[in-house]
């Protein structure tokens, strides 16, 4: 084990402990926003729900011990003067712990507690395990002791309110007081029996994300300080396939922000393609496995739920057709077939679900249907024709038109062609003025202007953009620029809010759209500063979903992978622009 394998150093206060693969964490964030003093062990499937609590007790008076935490992709530790705890993923779904002059109790999280919900504790007859069953997320947690005495247990095999667990004794001995495995399994499975060494799991686990690291950023250098801490929280918020999730996926965080939503997946699968290109088509086409009769996709997936009730918008040909160049070997026929008809069937769906009758532009029925949840476009009205969405529309009927040509459909890539024409040239007509794009109530027909970043967002057509309008939103976008990045709301409008979600914080997708539009369309200087700006306000404030846009501090979810994602593809193409 070497200390170049041992990966970056993190707060798990920020950004949770966990493994490729694992549907669980070790972290104090147990539920939305909220942090417990101590860590737990917190699970994803039926939704989140800390399980068990993890709480290192002084060796001479039994109490909870002041410690340090300490964490790397392999090692997680608890360090106080007396002694330390250790802890590492031996699997995905099993974790080994081992103490020296710390004692540990493991015992169920708080909860609230009847005969019929909460977690039920027992110990396996004839057996040195223990076992919670847990009622929130259907699933048992046990605890072997593999070496160590028990000194305590409580409310086994008790129902209702009492408290529930086990504490194992500090000891001595220097190479290991006590150890033990905690599994986390369905109805039942053989006896733990491993004789893994505890540093051979650690050198294990360090290993497989070093790996990880090599394959995604073989490209990193000092110039991307940020770049293995940002492939970290990638790799350890991606689950195995369960319940709903059908395809290995990358969720947008392990803490509460547990889902795949139907537009963050493109970031990581383009982040990851040139690495690990089966990962990343996984990533592009989960949500299409759950595509309904409509063409529609769903709003999010995770592991016991499909939400329905919103879509997400159509970035999904502009993200195919960068998703295809930077894969390592071009998709097959097959695969440019299935990608092409589940894409024909998403556009499919805004051109007619999506549209008035008569009309040529499609529609966002609510903020949440663009992705910008609240964003002040949508303060006149939920119901609305945006610049944005055409665009997007726009540059997905192009894609399309491509892949006809590829699947050899001529006359369907004409058709494509004439669509996307079509759609755009509307847009400018009925949306554009001289001082830019107007959103218009889809049913009471009134147009408005807003200070949202959103209503420049047609900046993503690039090229294809007539020089004039380019050069003016290009313009406007850069009044959005502060020293950390592009707000989502002007700084200086009275709607700006500094923590107000679409209404004024730095976003990565944002970022990455524009900043991509602008490059495309020329405005290499701009491109460039908003590039630099991003990836230097992650590399200080770190991958949070998003980021206050005058002070750079990190808001909300801690550890959100399509901000990682989007660090990565950024400094990756800074990194291969330098090398010119």
């Amino acid at each position: 084990m070497t200390a170049a394998r041992s990966g970056p150093a993190f707060s798990v206060h920020d950004i949770p402990f966990s493994t490729y693969g694992s549907w669980f964490d070790i972290s104090p964030v147990v539920a939305e926003k909220t942090y417990a003093e101590d860590l737990h062990l917190v699970s994803h499937q039926n939704g989140m729900h800390a399980v068990l609590r993890l709480v290192p007790l002084d060796g001479v008076t039994g109490e909870r011990a002041e410690t340090r935490v300490a964490a790397t992709p392999g090692l997680l530790s608890w360090i106080s003067p007396a002694g330390r705890v250790d802890l590492a993923y031996e699997s995905l779904d099993t974790v080994r712990l081992r103490g020296t002059g710390l004692g540990i109790s493991v015992c169920a999280a708080a909860q609230v507690l009847t005969p019929f919900s909460g977690t039920y504790f027992y110990r396996e007859p004839g057996t040195d395990a223990y076992v919670f069953t847990s009622y929130e997320t259907g699933r048992r947690y046990r605890v072997t002791v593999l070496s160590g005495t028990v000194t305590d247990t409580s409310g086994s095999q008790a129902l209702g309110g009492a408290d529930r667990g086990l504490t194992l004794a500090a000891g001595t001995d220097a190479e290991a007081a006590w150890e033990i495995a905690v599994e986390e399994l369905d109805t039942a499975r053989p006896p733990y029996a491993s004789t893994a060494a505890f540093g051979k799991i650690v050198e294990a686990a360090q290993n497989a994300f070093a790996d990880f690291a090599d394959t995604v950023a073989p490209w990193r250098s000092s110039a991307t300080p940020a770049a293995e801490l940002a492939a970290y929280v990638v790799w350890s918020a991606t689950v195995r396939p369960a319940g709903l999730v059908t395809r290995p996926a990358v969720l947008m965080s392990k803490h509460w922000m547990d889902k795949v939503w139907s537009w963050d997946h493109c970031f990581n699968a383009l982040a990851l393609a040139p690495g690990c290109p089966e990962l990343a088509w996984d990533q592009y086409h989960l949500p299409f496995d759950h595509q309904d009769e409509s063409g529609a996709l769903p709003d999010s997936v995770t592991h016991s739920e499909v939400l329905r009730n919103f879509v997400k918008p159509p970035i999904h040909g502009w993200a195919f057709g960068r998703l295809r160049r930077r894969l390592p070997a071009p998709p097959s026929q097959t695969e440019l077939a299935e990608t092409y008809d589940r894409l024909e069937r998403w556009t499919g769906f805004w051109l007619t679900a999506r549209r008035a009758p008569g009309a040529a532009l499609p529609h966002y029925q609510h903020g949440n249907d663009s992705g910008w949840d609240n964003a002040t476009t949508f303060d006149p009205e939920r119901v609305v024709v945006s610049a944005d969405l055409a665009a997007f529309l726009t540059l997905q009927l192009r894609e399309l038109a491509d892949l006809a040509t590829h699947l050899d459909r001529p006359d369907e890539a004409r058709r494509w062609t004439r669509a996307a024409e079509t759609t755009q040239a509307a847009m400018l007509d009925q949306l554009w003025s001289s001082d830019g794009f107007a959103a218009r109530g889809a049913d009471s027909g009134d147009t408005w202007h807003s200070s949202s970043l959103l209503d420049l967002m047609p900046i993503v057509l690039g090229e294809h953009l007539p020089d004039e309008i380019s050069g003016v939103l290009a313009a406007r976008i850069e009044a959005h620029l502060t020293p950390y990045g592009l707000a989502t709301e002007l700084p200086t409008s009275p709607h700006y809010l500094s923590d107000g979600y679409w209404r004024g914080p730095i976003w990565a997708p944002a970022t990455v759209l524009v900043e991509d539009g602008l490059r495309r369309g020329g405005h290499l200087r701009l491109a460039d500063e908003i590039s630099a700006r991003f990836r230097a306000l992650c590399e200080t404030h770190g991958f949070a979903e998003n980021f206050d846009a005058l002070t750079g501090t990190g808001l909300r979810d801690r550890a959100y992978t399509w901000t990682a994602s989007s660090y990565l593809l950024l400094a990756e193409a800074h990194i291969r622009r330098s090398r010119i």
